[in-house]
């Protein structure tokens, strides 16, 4: 059974891993007043497949799964840096973690995997995997954490067209998913924020809306 309760998910970007940021984003995170469920990026993780891939010569899909790993290895570095963190696999994990207080951290392969509506290359990167978890779980807010902050008037095609989010991630946006994006700028107001049940950053335009603007 989906979860279809007042939850938001959380995709930290992997870019803050070599950033002073990350353990500031870790500590306003775990200050979540609702349900969370964190999704890692896969940081300089995923970065080291894609430097070798040309190298060694795998194909996009392997690549795809080794990023996915990559995305777990910095999802277990962050479980380590907070105290309400834990890992969580599937949405038995996510549940159980609720139900202690914890805030879970998503580790992807299990689950996504082989999953027929996921593209296995790299259209498919942790943005797209937070807003098909968020999907998939009947949640219908989705805050990216990026290591840029973004302008007032940006959209979601916007983004994706400046490569700021991936090209899939118009695929599991549809159906009314509230989609923020925070930066560095909104770390001051980010803990007070989840506190109060609210996503950081600032929201960004929806599919719908962006349909309505066409």
């Amino acid at each position: 059974m989906s979860i279809s309760r007042q939850a938001l998910v959380i995709k930290l970007g992997g870019s803050s891993a070599g950033s002073p940021d990350l353990t500031r984003w870790v500590a306003a995170i775990e200050q979540a007043g609702m349900p969370v469920v964190v999704v890692p990026g896969g940081g300089p993780f995923a970065d080291t497949v894609r430097r070798y891939q040309p190298r060694l010569g795998f194909d996009d899909e392997a690549a795809h799964e080794m990023a996915i790993l990559g995305m777990e290895q910095f999802g277990l570095a962050l479980v380590s840096l907070g105290r309400r963190l834990v890992k969580a696999k599937d949405r038995g994990d996510i549940q159980a973690a609720w139900s202690r207080n914890l805030i879970p951290v998503w580790l992807p392969r299990d689950v996504a995997l082989g999953a027929p509506d996921l593209r296995q290359d790299w259209t498919v990167t942790s943005d797209s995997l937070a807003a098909w978890l968020a999907r998939r779980l009947l949640i219908s807010d989705l805050c990216l954490i990026k290591q840029i902050d973004i302008p007032e008037d940006a959209t979601v095609d916007a983004l994706i067209g400046a490569q700021i989010i991936d090209e899939s991630f118009t695929t599991f946006v549809e159906d009314g998913l509230r989609v923020h994006v925070a930066g560095p700028a909104d770390l001051s107001t980010a803990a007070f924020r989840l506190t109060d049940g609210r996503a950081p950053g600032r929201r960004v335009g929806d599919m719908a809306e962006l349909k309505a603007a066409s």
